[in-house]
This record gives C-alpha cells, structure tokens and sequence, in this order.
C-alpha cells in the first residue's frame, strides 16, 4: 500500500516536472524568436539610415533620381527586401520599392500605407548638403523575414497547443483502450466462471421435476435459468463481433416485460402495447438489446421505489421504430438529462453507474440508433426513448 502511494506519488511529481520544463522549453522558444525579431528590426534600421546617409551625399543634379547615383543603387538594392516610399516633404512620392502602383496612385491608400509604416518604424528625414530645404522623407515597414519571425511565435503557440492536444487524446485513448481490455476480460471470465453453476442448476431442475414438487415453481425457475443463460450469453458476447439480424421489436421487447412482469411489486403496473399494435422490424442483436431493455426496466422500478406505473410504448415511422419506456418515478433533473448516460454518474445509494452508459454504447455503437431521455419533471416520472432505423422483410 506504502509503495503504491509513493509510486503514485512519484508518478505525479514527475508529471509536474515535465509540465514545468515544457513550459520553460515554450517560453524560451518564444523569448529567443522575440528577441531574433528585435535584432532584425534594429538591423533594418540601420540599413534605411545607411541609405538616407548615401543619398544625402548625392550630386544636386540627381536629387529625386537617386538610383542613377551607383553607390546609392548598390546599397539600396544589394539583397533588399524591405518595402520604403520616399517623399518630398509635401509627401509628395519620389520613389518606392516593394509597394504595389496602385497603391501609390491612389492617395487614400498612399496615406493609409504610409501612416501604417509610420506606426511601425518612425520616418527618417534625408537632409541634403547644398540645402536647407527640399528635404526628403524614408517611409519604410517590415521585410517579409521581420513579419515571419513577429508572427512565428503564435505559429509555435499554435503547434504547440495542437501538439498538447493531441497528446491528451492519444493518452486518453489508449488509457481507454486499456480499460476497454480489462473491462472486456472481466466480463469473458465472469461468464466463464457463471457457467459451471449454470449447469449444475440446470441437472438440479431436472432432478426437482421429478420430486413432489409444484410445477408451476419449477417452470418459474427454468425461466429464470434461462434467464441467467442469456446473461452469461450477453458477458461473453462483450468484445466480440455483435452481428445484427433482422428481428421482430415487438417480440423481443415483449418477452422482457412478460418476464418482468411476474417479479414486479404488487404495487407496480407494466403496461405494454407492443402486443396488439403494427408488427416492426429493426437489425438487432437479440441478446444485447434485451440487456438494454432490462436495464430501463429496471432503472424505472428502482425509480418508482416499490409504488407506480409503468408504460412501454412502440411506434414507427416510415424510416424509424421508436421504443418509449415511461415511468411514474422521482424524476431526473434537466441539468442531467444526458449526463445520466455518462460512465460513473449515478443517483443511486448503490450502483456504479455504469448501466445506461452501456445501454448507449451498445443502442448507438452496436445498433447506430439513439437512446435519450426525451421528458422528464420532479416527482412525476421520467420517458427514455430508443431510436432504431427501421427494418422491413
């Protein structure tokens, strides 16, 4: 037990371990891109005062035409990438690189242009040597590599949460998985284990039919039997391959609540119409949705608490065959209408909550149908219904 816990122990600090270092990996990621960013961004400030200093050195007869200056030309567009607008100082343009001609044509959009990278990096004024006037003004914004690296940090948010992601679902699954395995194990080897005692009653009954005893009892307890067969059929069903056939619903919801019937309270109604209404037909494995069948039952008496009625109702449209099982019970409240399905989550003193979580696995896994409470008020009882596509012959 010690060693348990300190394995557990240990299983959880090393868990907060991993989620520290993964968050100092991710955040010195994130402060090396931004600090690669910065560098670019102070670099490309000095290339565009490298070229206002080249072009304030130009003659006076190639003011405005700085690139027939070839020192100029060379370092302006040696390996350039960044996108500038040049303007006198009525920000009228005198030259640009890298803006589309529409753009500069349009002066709505020329201010918009320039107020934007005038917001990104301020504008360096040209101040040419033969004169006071006539300065010129760089208007410049960020190189394609600067807008990559500013926006690579949410790109590796986004990887990186998307990795997490997926992690936790690939984790979850196979945790699951592994429960799925021991839960399927358990359940071949419970009904491995049922089949001896199953046997030994059956040579029992047969000895009691012989001895002075009511038949009635005895054919009460070979339904039982028979019964607790379709049990172990069911347990041993469970992980393997679940073939539907064509099956009368009327018959096999029936046969459940003539079952019932005879081991209800007293105070208990069962009313049923599948016996007098239209015959319908869905793709079924018999014995499990029986299971399913059972189980509602039994939820509905165990909400009824020994006193109440009991309604089971079979309708059919074109394409569906619906199944409502009403009771008169406590109710559900609405907030757990569909958590009521969900493993573990119980209203009961007793029980772990697994039944109408399998009911649904096996209504909409197994049977691609529906199951799900459609109605139910506080202390005036509760309807299930299973949707099923219906079937014809």
């Amino acid at each position: 037990m010690i060693k348990r816990a300190l394995r557990k122990g240990l299983s959880k600090s090393g868990r907060t371990i991993l989620l520290v270092l993964g968050a100092l990996i991710v955040s010195a990621s994130l402060f090396i891109t931004y600090q690669m960013a910065e560098s670019l961004s102070v670099k490309e400030r000095h290339d565009v005062e490298l070229w206002a200093a080249a072009m304030e050195r130009v003659n006076r007869e190639a003011m405005g035409d700085y690139m027939s200056d070839p020192l100029v030309s060379s370092i302006i567009n040696n390996r350039n990438n960044i996108p500038f607008i040049i303007t006198d100082e009525n920000l009228r343009v005198v030259s640009y690189h890298l803006i589309p001609e529409e753009v500069i044509k349009d002066t709505e959009k020329l201010h918009t242009i320039l107020d934007r990278m005038a917001s990104h990096n301020t504008p360096i004024i040209v101040r040419f040597w033969w004169t006071a006037e006539h300065n010129h003004i760089i208007f410049y914004g960020r190189s394609t590599t600067l807008v990559m690296l500013y926006f690579f940090p949410f790109v590796q948010m986004i990887v990186i949460i998307a990795f997490v992601v997926l992690l936790f679902v690939a984790f979850r699954s196979s945790k699951q998985d592994e429960q799925n395995r021991v839960w399927i194990g358990l359940a071949k080897e419970t009904a491995h284990q049922l089949g001896t005692p199953t046997s030994s009653l059956l040579g029992w009954i047969e000895y009691l039919k012989d001895q002075n005893v009511d038949p009635m009892a005895v054919e009460e307890m070979e339904k039982d039997l028979s019964h607790l067969r379709k049990i172990v059929d069911r347990f041993s069903k469970i992980g393997s391959d679940t073939p539907l056939a064509l099956a009368n619903v009327n018959e096999i919801v029936g046969d459940c609540i003539i079952y019932f019937r005879k081991r209800i309270p007293r105070n208990v109604t069962l009313d049923y119409n599948g016996f007098t209404s239209e015959i319908v037909h869905a793709m079924l494995n018999t014995a499990l949705f029986e299971w399913v069948v059972e189980n509602l039952l039994k939820n509905s008496l165990d909400a009824l608490q020994g006193h109440g009625e009991i309604s089971v109702r079979i309708w059919a449209t074109e394409s569906n065959v619906m199944i409502d099982v009403h009771d008169t019970g406590k109710g559900i409240a609405k907030s757990n209408w569909k958590r009521i399905f969900e493993p573990g989550f119980t209203t009961k003193t007793r029980g772990w909550g697994l039944g109408l979580s399998l009911s649904r696995r096996v209504v909409e896994e197994y049977h691609r149908g529906k199951i799900a409470v459609v109605d139910s008020v506080i202390g005036k009882g509760t309807t299930i219904r299973i949707t099923l596509k219906r079937a014809f012959e």
